[in-house]
């Protein structure tokens, strides 16, 4: 459009470039003719007039030409408004027609959303439905092999020697309880008056000496049962006795607590200060422990060089 109108425009100043020219034109034939007749050029002077009529002929049609192309640009640049307000107007409807159908695009993203028929959130379900089938799963097998481990079904890798079923370990916690008990009847019958007889089939062991038995003058043997013998410095006598008397102490006075902490003293004195005696050599025991506990198994004396 607007190149058809800049096409009439161009012609239309095309064509009144060549009215000015023959306006020149005119007014220069009716100069020359004027200037032949007071020459009494009378015969110049009508072809000069003969001309300019020709021109002005031309002139008028030139005229016309440029009214008519005025016209043409006048519809063309009206026809061109309306064309561009239909446009606007177009824009303007678009405009509104896509907003309309984002916003009926996002009511439909919505309903698809809380109503759960839209594909992103079928995937969504599908997804929480598998994740609860395997936390069902899981929750179901930690009870079986929950279930398992308490009947005794698995061996306990951790435990030291065969392990053995639940029935096992509950027959070997109460041997070892009852062992337990018979160590603490002993040596409450060791350390106490005399008046508690020692459990049946455990051998007597010789009481540790007491205080104001005097310090002796050599070092002081101790056997721990099922161990081996060590040698104490005699400076470890008074020691062991004030233990023993404040162990029996305790025995007389019914704090086993008490009791346990003095032992557990008392074996480490043995584990801290004792030397091994070597197997080959022959002495006799001046105190003879029951079984050391761990405690002092962990601090277990080696053997040293012996001059």
């Amino acid at each position: 459009m607007k190149k058809g109108i800049a096409d009439v425009v161009t012609s239309k100043k095309r064509i009144q470039m060549q009215t000015a020219k023959l306006e020149q034109q005119i007014v220069k034939l009716d100069t020359q003719a004027r200037q032949a007749l007071a020459q009494n050029r009378e015969d110049l002077a009508r072809m000069a007039l003969e001309r300019k009529t020709t021109t002005q002929s031309e002139l008028q049609s030139l005229d016309q030409q440029v009214t008519e192309l005025e016209a043409q640009q006048q519809q063309l640049t009206d026809a061109e408004q309306k064309l561009r307000s239909k446009i606007e107007a177009f824009r303007t409807k678009k405009e509104v027609i896509k907003a309309q159908y984002s916003a009926a695009e996002a009511q439909v993203k919505i309903s698809e959303a809380a109503t759960g028929v839209g594909e992103e959130m079928a995937d969504v379900g599908l997804a929480i439905q598998r994740a609860e089938e395997k936390t069902e799963n899981m929750r179901a097998r930690a009870s079986a092999v929950e279930e398992l481990e308490a009947a005794g079904t698995f061996e306990d890798l951790t435990a030291l020697g065969s392990g053995g079923d639940e029935i096992d370990r509950e027959l070997a916690q109460l041997s070892s309880g009852s062992q337990v008990d018979d160590e603490l009847a002993k040596m409450k019958a060791e350390l106490g008056t005399g008046d508690a007889p020692a459990p049946a089939g455990k051998a007597a062991t010789h009481p540790p000496p007491r205080a104001g038995s005097g310090r002796r003058a050599e070092p002081v043997i101790v056997r721990i049962s099922s161990e081996n013998q060590y040698r104490l410095p005699d400076a470890d006598a008074e020691r062991l006795n004030k233990l023993d008397n404040d162990a029996v102490a305790a025995v007389e006075a019914g704090d086993e607590a008490r009791f346990q902490e003095l032992w557990a003293q008392m074996l480490d004195v043995v584990a801290s200060d004792g030397e091994a005696v070597p197997d080959d050599e022959l002495v006799e025991s001046d105190v003879i422990f029951p079984p050391g506990t761990s405690r002092s198994r962990r601090r277990r004396p080696t053997s040293r060089a012996r001059g």
